[in-house]
């Protein structure tokens, strides 16, 4: 356990999509409420993202897809922690997911949380700062 550090989390915009504001807004409110965050910007590869990650060494990664390819690049992203010995780090994320999409990528772990727009800011926090309870302090 390390003790008194911050939450660090790596905001991701993976796939084509161009669309990044609600992105930007979860990332200020990470900042705004403590934690650390970098945020990769637009057009990031899963592989981008993983390396990212892992050399920030990040908590979390919040993944940002708007594209519909959610069920490609949250797998892919798993897959890569994975294949990098960096499984700690938990993956949440958000976009335009529909609810059974929402339902298969949690329950086969490829996200420990999701959520679509509109999903309030300060639930996003609260998510983040009890599962990284046990992590930093």
């Amino acid at each position: 356990m390390n003790t008194n550090r911050k939450i660090r989390v790596l905001v991701a915009k993976p796939g084509l999509d161009g669309h990044d504001r609600g992105a930007k807004v979860v990332a200020r409110a990470l900042r705004d409420a403590g934690m650390e965050v970098v945020y990769t910007g637009l057009h990031q590869t899963p592989e981008q993202v993983v390396e990212a990650a892992i050399q920030e060494d990040v908590d979390l990664i919040g993944l940002s897809v708007l594209s519909g390819a959610h069920m490609t690049i949250f797998p892919r992203i798993c897959e890569l922690l994975k294949e990098n010995n960096a499984e700690d780090i938990m993956v949440m994320g958000g976009g335009i997911i529909p609810e059974d999409d929402l339902k298969e990528l949690l329950e086969n772990g490829y996200a420990q949380a999701l959520w679509t727009p509109g999903a309030n800011t300060s639930e996003i926090v609260k998510w983040i700062q009890e599962a990284m309870a046990d992590k930093v302090s």
